[in-house]
């Protein structure tokens, strides 16, 4: 296998799925011996791979850019008993993601430049994906002194984010787009107004009949036409993450008309499932935001194919047995996501919302043009990170079976279709199913 150390491989017989130029058809790819795509297209090994080259026969799978995810949680530093770096790569690769980036809310914080410096060092050391890192927006995540971002970014920060904790403060809010402006910094922000958000499931019928305490869809909106407004007056640049409500849609779409430097994210759950998924009081459903009404459900998923939804992320947040078995209220949110988002999100292309490149459009292009990541593309002297997949397998999802260290899916027991069946990252093989992909490798001789 192509690994750097010399040896070409081509890929033939594969389905290519190319979101840059929207082609999906049958063609061949090359990996040189540097780990880099060397040649790829419709004609290419059309009359057999060269001799002397290892070659891969895809049989007809589909083969395409991996994954970018942009919205990873992991519990090293400081909560290695729900992940750590070495789970949650082995999770991620076997769900076809070559590139994630960490949030910062670890413990502690990534709001000094040698924790960004700890998570590259860990990511050379488990040599799965490419792991970037978040810098914190402000110190400690609280949200009232700004964090050091020219130094995070000189570290290797990619962005800067409170993660999951919300910046309340407008004006905190103001100074950090100004400040970020002048590193040319992408903020990436979860818009909750934490006073109307402190509730633990979506307003409406069935969180009375369940008697528990809501979170309106305005908490959402509100804090999102507010970063719009801020965007729009300070010139900087926002990425708005976990977008779940119509309402939020709308006011992005608006925002994008006049031109705010303005992008967006959601995650598999807020176009899948809805708030009826709670159903007794079932923990693995409480997530921030919470799942919402039917009638959001279907805005995220026609967002998402419009392109008002930039990019789909995992939001992976893993959390452990003791968190999660407790009553609702209590519960701590999150859901892992890793070894789910390619199945989840396929479900948008077999309903008919999207072609197979514009949903890769939406898992690898576009994170990796928003964070300027040489991924999510076919393209000549780009590392090979690479996806071989099976769309129409299916299988059901069973949190036992996961590598993550922690199973808390909301998609536990969900029938599903479509499956990674082989990843590389820069020409190495790191993950095969060997079960539903069985070896077909073969060195040709001279």
């Amino acid at each position: 296998m192509a690994n750097g150390s010399g040896t070409p491989t081509a890929f033939i017989n594969a389905r290519l799925i190319d979101p840059a130029t929207g082609y999906d058809g049958s063609g061949g790819l090359l990996v040189g011996g540097d780990g880099r795509i060397a040649d790829f297209g419709a004609n290419l090994f059309a009359g057999g791979a060269p001799w002397g080259i290892e070659t891969i026969d895809c049989g007809g799978k589909c083969l395409a850019p991996g994954l970018v995810d942009l919205r990873v949680h992991t519990g090293e530093p400081g909560e290695e008993h729900k992940e750590t770096f070495d789970t949650a790569g082995q999770a991620a690769v076997a769900g076809g993601v070559t590139s994630l980036v960490v949030l910062p809310d670890t413990e502690p914080p990534f709001d000094d430049a040698s924790l960004i410096e700890f998570v590259n060092r860990r990511a050379r050391q488990v040599r799965l994906p490419n792991v970037y890192a978040y810098g914190a927006l402000t110190v400690g995540l609280e949200g009232e002194q700004l964090a050091e971002i020219g130094l995070l970014k000189e570290a290797g920060a990619l962005a800067f984010s409170d993660a999951d904790r919300p910046v309340a403060n407008a004006q905190v809010m103001r100074r950090a787009l100004y400040y970020a402006k002048g590193f040319d910094a992408l903020i990436v922000h979860l818009p909750q107004e934490p006073a109307l958000s402190s509730g633990v499931m979506n307003s409406g019928e069935l969180a009375t009949r369940l008697g528990l305490a809501s979170c309106h869809p305005l908490a959402e909106t509100i804090m999102v036409e507010r970063d719009i407004r801020l965007t729009e007056m300070t010139g900087g640049r926002m990425h708005l993450s976990k977008i779940s409500t119509a309402s939020s849609v709308e006011a992005i779409r608006s925002a994008k008309a006049r031109g705010v430097r303005i992008t967006a994210d959601t995650a598999p759950q807020y176009f899948a499932l809805n708030e009826n998924e709670v159903g007794a009081y079932r923990t693995f459903a409480k997530l921030v935001p919470p799942l919402r009404h039917e009638t959001d459900r279907r805005a995220i998923a026609e967002a998402v194919r419009d392109g008002v939804i930039d990019c789909i992320v995992s939001d992976h947040r893993p959390q452990d047995v003791e968190s999660k078995r407790l009553p609702f209220a209590q519960a701590s949110p999150g859901a892992v996501g890793l070894e789910t988002l390619l199945a989840i999100s396929l479900e948008l292309y077999h309903n008919g919302y999207v072609t197979l490149p514009k949903l890769f459009e939406r898992l690898a292009l576009a994170p990796a043009r928003l964070f300027r990541l040489p991924a999510g593309r076919f393209e000549k002297g780009a590392p090979a990170d690479l996806l071989v997949f099976d769309p129409d397998a299916a299988w059901k999802i069973e949190p036992d079976d996961f590598r993550s260290k922690t199973g808390n899916s909301p998609f536990d027991g969900k029938p599903t279709q479509g499956r990674v069946l082989g990843t590389l990252v820069g020409g190495r093989m790191v993950f095969r199913d060997e079960k539903r992909w069985p070896a077909t490798t073969a060195a040709t001789a001279a």
